[in-house]
C-alpha cells in the first residue's frame, strides 16, 4: 500500500477509520495538496493553510455531511474540500466548468450553505439549528467557522445576538488569525488580542451573549483541538470556541506575509518563491490609478476622505493610509456603515471617496439608497471590480450595479473608458457636485501608457464620439469600449459603423442621442454588466419616450448566473468579446445589402 495517506481519503468516512496517531502526517500531505494545487493554479492560500488542522478534526468528530458545517467566506475551505470528495478534481479548482472556489451547495452535500461574502455563517447555522429543532431533530449539530475579521461585521453581530437569546444546537468556531485579506482592524480585534494576552477584561464579551465560551487554544493542536470538539458535542444550547491560528502556516513566506500570500498567483511549491513577473510593459491597474490619484487629489484638497470597508490592499486605499493616514478609514467588513460613515462625514462638509467592490456594494444598498441619496449627499463611491472578475466566479461578478443603482434618483452613475477618464472623472467629482456619484470600474489593467497627465474637468452627462459612421452606431459604457474600438478597425466596411464612448449612465447624453438615433439604421449597446435594467435598457428607455423606432441591439450579461472561469472565457459565453462583436456588426450589415 502506498504509504500516502490522503490519497485513501474519498470522504469524511475514511478519515474517521484513521487512528489519532495517522492525523498529524494525513494534516501535512493536505497542507502539501494544497500548497502543490495553489501554486500551479492560483487560489486562496494562506486562510486554508491556516485551518488544516481544524478542518481534519471537524470531520473527524462530526458526522457530517449530517451535521451541518458552514465555512464563513469560504477562502479557508480548499481542505474541505479536498476531504470530501473533491481531492480527484481539484486541479479544476477555480477553472472554467470546474470547480468553485468557495463552497457551493449544488457540487458537494458536505457544502452546507453556499459561502462566497463574509459573515453570513452565523444567521445560516442559526436558522438550520431552530429548522432542526422544529422538526423534532435535537441531536444533529450545526458549526459555523469564522474568522476574527469576519465576526466583526454587523451581520455577524446581528447573528450572535440572535443566538445568544435562542437554546439552539449551535457552536460557533472564531478562528482568530488576527487577519482577514488585510490585517483585521477595530475594537473587537484589540479585544480579542487582550484574550490572547490574558488582559481582557474580567467580562467575556461572548459569555455576556449568553454564548458558552471555550478558549483560546492551539487551533494548530490536532489532540487538543479534537479533545475539546468532543468535550462540546455533549453540550447543548450556543456555543463559542475560540482557536489561535496562523494564516499560512506551514509555508514559511505565507506565513511571513500574509497579505500577498492571501491569494498570491502561481508560485514555486518547493521554496514559496512567487513566479518572476514579464519585464514587457504593461498598463497600470484600474485599482492603482484610483489609488494614486486620490492621494494626489488629497495632498491639494484637505477636504477629501478615504473610505474602505477591510479592502485597502484591493482597492489600492493602502496607498493614502500610507501618505495620509488621518484621512484615510479602513473600517472591516462593514459595509453599511461605510457608506453612513461617508454620507456623516459629507454633512460636515468633507468629501468622503467610499471605495468599494461593486459585489460588496450589494450589502449597503439601503444606506446607498436612504442614507445618501435621499438626503442628495454628494458621497463619491468608486465601484472597484465591476463587471466580470473571473475566477472567483459568481458570488464576486460585479454584474448588477449599473441595474440597482441607475433607479435611484440623484445619484449619477459613471464608467470611465480608461485611466486617464478615472483620474479625470475623480478630479471632476471633487470640485464639487450637487448629488452623489457612482464610478466603476473594471478589475485588472487599463490600456495607456501614461496617464499621469493634467487633470481635466469632465462635463457630467457628456458623450465622447470616437468614430462617425453611416448605417451602424456602437454606443459602450466603461472599459470594454476599448475592445469595441479594436474590432472596428478590423471590420470590413468600418467607414459605415460610429462609436460612442458614453462616459455617464446616468444622466445619458439626450443631445447626442437625439442626434445617434437621426442618424443612424442600427444602434447596438455594449456593456459589462446585465442586460436586464443596465446600459442598454437606459437606451431602449430613451428611444421609447422619443418615439424613435430603429432597431436596437443590447450585449450584455445575459439573464442567468456566471460561473467561474477566466475573464476571456466567461466573455466569450457572454458574447462580449471581440469575434462576437465582430460577428454581430457584419450580420447586420450583410442583412441591410
Amino acid at each position: 500500500m502506498n504509504s500516502s495517506i490522503l490519497q485513501h481519503i474519498n470522504s469524511p468516512k475514511e478519515l474517521r477509520e484513521l487512528s489519532p496517531q495517522q492525523l498529524p502526517k494525513l494534516a501535512q500531505e493536505l497542507r502539501e495538496f494544497i500548497i502543490a494545487a495553489v501554486a500551479a493554479k492560483e487560489g486562496h492560500l494562506g486562510a486554508s493553510l491556516g485551518v488544516v488542522e481544524l478542518t481534519i478534526a471537524l470531520h473527524y468528530c462530526y458526522n457530517t455531511p449530517v451535521d451541518n458545517l458552514i465555512w464563513d467566506v469560504g477562502h479557508q475551505a480548499y481542505g474541505h474540500k479536498i476531504l470530501t470528495g473533491r481531492r480527484d478534481v481539484f486541479e479544476t479548482n477555480r477553472q472554467l466548468n470546474g470547480i468553485s472556489g468557495f463552497p457551493k451547495r449544488s457540487e458537494s452535500v458536505y457544502d452546507t450553505f453556499g459561502t462566497g461574502h463574509s459573515s453570513t455563517s452565523i444567521s445560516a447555522i442559526l436558522g438550520m439549528a431552530i429548522a432542526s429543532k422544529l422538526k423534532g431533530d435535537l441531536h444533529k449539530n450545526h458549526i459555523a467557522v469564522i474568522g476574527d475579521a469576519s465576526i466583526a461585521s454587523g451581520m455577524a453581530f446581528e447573528a450572535l445576538n440572535h443566538a445568544g437569546a435562542t437554546d439552539a444546537n449551535v457552536l460557533i468556531i472564531l478562528n482568530d488569525n488576527a487577519i482577514g485579506i488585510d490585517p483585521s482592524v477595530g475594537a473587537l480585534k484589540k479585544y480579542l488580542t487582550n484574550v490572547k494576552k490574558g488582559t481582557a477584561k474580567d467580562e467575556n464579551i461572548f459569555e455576556c451573549l449568553n454564548f458558552d465560551y471555550t478558549g483560546p487554544i492551539d487551533g494548530h493542536n490536532l489532540d487538543v483541538v479534537i479533545s475539546t470538539l468532543q468535550n462540546l458535542q455533549n453540550k447543548k444550547g450556543p456555543k463559542l470556541l475560540h482557536l489561535i491560528t496562523t494564516k499560512g502556516k506551514g509555508l514559511k513566506q505565507a506565513e511571513e506575509n500574509q497579505v500577498t500570500y492571501h491569494a498570491p498567483g502561481k508560485f514555486n511549491k518547493e521554496t514559496g518563491d512567487l513566479l518572476p513577473k514579464s519585464n514587457e510593459f504593461q498598463p497600470s491597474k484600474y485599482q492603482d490609478v484610483f489609488g494614486h490619484t486620490l492621494v494626489e487629489l488629497a495632498q491639494q484638497n484637505e477636504k477629501i476622505i478615504g473610505i474602505t470597508p477591510a479592502m485597502p490592499t484591493g482597492s489600492s486605499l493602502k496607498y493614502m493610509m500610507e501618505e495620509i493616514p488621518e484621512r484615510a478609514f479602513d473600517v472591516g467588513i462593514a459595509e453599511q456603515h461605510a457608506v453612513t460613515l461617508a454620507a456623516g462625514m459629507t454633512t460636515e462638509g468633507f468629501i468622503p471617496f467610499c471605495t468599494i467592490y461593486s459585489t460588496f456594494l450589494q450589502r449597503a444598498y439601503d444606506q446607498v439608497i436612504h442614507d445618501v441619496a435621499i438626503q442628495n449627499l454628494p458621497v463619491i463611491f468608486c465601484l472597484d471590480r465591476a463587471g466580470l472578475v473571473g475566477q472567483d466566479g459568481a458570488t464576486h461578478h460585479g454584474l448588477y450595479d449599473i441595474a440597482f443603482l441607475r433607479c435611484i434618483p440623484n445619484l449619477i452613475l459613471a464608467a470611465p473608458m480608461n485611466e486617464l477618464e478615472l483620474r479625470n472623472i475623480m478630479y471632476t467629482a471633487q470640485l464639487g457636485l450637487n448629488h452623489p456619484i457612482a464610478i466603476r470600474y473594471p478589475r485588472g489593467r487599463g490600456v495607456l501608457k501614461e496617464w499621469k497627465l493634467p487633470f481635466e474637468k469632465i462635463e457630467i452627462g457628456k458623450a465622447q464620439k470616437l468614430k462617425t459612421g453611416t448605417k451602424i452606431v456602437v454606443l459602450s459604457i466603461g472599459h470594454i469600449g476599448n475592445m469595441v474600438s479594436n474590432v472596428l478597425e478590423e471590420v470590413e466596411d468600418m467607414e459605415k459603423i460610429g462609436h460612442y464612448n458614453m462616459r455617464f449612465i446616468k444622466p445619458l447624453d439626450r443631445k447626442e442621442l437625439e442626434q445617434i438615433f437621426t442618424s443612424y439604421d442600427h444602434i447596438i449597446t455594449i456593456e459589462d454588466g446585465c442586460k436586464t435594467g443596465g446600459f442598454g435598457s437606459a437606451i431602449i428607455e430613451f428611444a421609447n419616450e422619443n418615439l424613435y423606432q430603429k432597431p436596437i441591439t443590447v450585449l450584455g450579461i445575459e439573464d442567468k448566473i456566471i460561473e467561474q472561469g477566466t475573464t476571456e472565457e466567461l466573455y466569450q459565453i457572454a458574447k462580449i468579446d471581440a469575434l462576437s462583436l465582430k460577428l454581430k456588426i457584419n450580420t447586420i450589415l450583410n442583412a441591410s445589402k
